[in-house]
């Protein structure tokens, strides 16, 4: 397998300059596992299929989630493309390196899994931040416009935050000097967690279901359908900030009491 992947990544750099990879191939790459992992979501909330994990009862209109997906490819287009492109001397400066030979699993895993902390951090302030008064007005009001998020609204949002989300996932990277691949598959899982945190849907398969500190659509949906003063669950991926700063106390008490009303029901079956 090993050699099936240094071969597969020896034609790329053969046939691709590190700018070519590093802007062009992450931009392909993120479009790519975004819209495929993200576009079924909507699909099975217009079929209605699996509506029994669906979180909440409302639906988005078929004119709701278009705009979502017109608005995504001007600002992928028009704001995300650019940064990458105009980003490449950070890369580079970073220590990032395309060459081979291919950095372990287990080097990848170690650094993927600080990414993920460092983010978790970062994104945790930021977003309680963006929940001020101002700042939500004017910046992150426009990522809650949908109260019942899909798949595709986890990148929708104004310019500015997609700034700011972009700084949040970088940093890790920026500390390591990781290779390009890890950094693709950094950016791959982070896609397909954020996209997973806002599919709407809590199934028997969820990460959340068998990762006690993940938190998952379920933890992050209650984030969406409340008032901006109220909301709490500003963590990213995992919920440990939110419980150390009491940040979510709605949702443990929704949580405790959706427990006992089940039991109530359980017993009277």
């Amino acid at each position: 397998m090993d050699s099936v992947i240094e071969s597969a990544w020896k034609y790329l750099i053969t046939h691709f300059s590190d700018f070519q990879l590093a802007c062009i191939g992450s931009f392909l790459l993120h479009e790519s596992v975004f819209f495929l992992s993200g576009l079924p979501f909507i699909y099975l909330e217009r079929a209605g299929w699996l509506s029994k994990y669906k979180i909440q009862a409302k639906n988005n209109t078929s004119e709701a989630q278009e705009k979502c997906i017109s608005r995504l490819l001007l600002y992928h287009f028009c704001v995300n493309l650019p940064v990458m492109l105009v980003s490449y001397p950070v890369f580079s400066f970073m220590g990032m390196r395309s060459s081979l030979p291919l950095p372990s699993w287990k080097v990848v895993s170690t650094q993927i899994f600080f990414y993920f902390i460092i983010e978790d951090f970062i994104f945790y302030w930021g977003h309680r931040v963006l929940h001020t008064k101002w700042l939500y007005k004017h910046v992150h009001s426009v990522h809650h416009e949908y109260a019942t998020p899909f798949g595709l609204t986890s990148e929708y949002a104004h310019p500015a935050e997609i700034l700011f989300l972009g700084f949040a996932t970088i940093v890790g990277p920026a500390i390591t000097g990781p290779h390009l691949i890890t950094l693709w598959l950094w950016m791959v899982v982070r896609v397909l967690e954020t996209v997973e945190a806002h599919c709407g849907y809590h199934f028997p398969w969820s990460i959340s279901n068998f990762l006690p500190l993940y938190g998952g659509a379920d933890f992050h949906d209650y984030h969406h359908r409340l008032l901006y003063t109220k909301s709490g669950n500003y963590s990213s991926t995992f919920v440990y900030m939110d419980w150390i700063f009491g940040t979510d106390k709605g949702y443990r008490k929704l949580k405790a009491v959706k427990s006992i009303e089940d039991e109530i029901n359980a017993k009277q079956m």
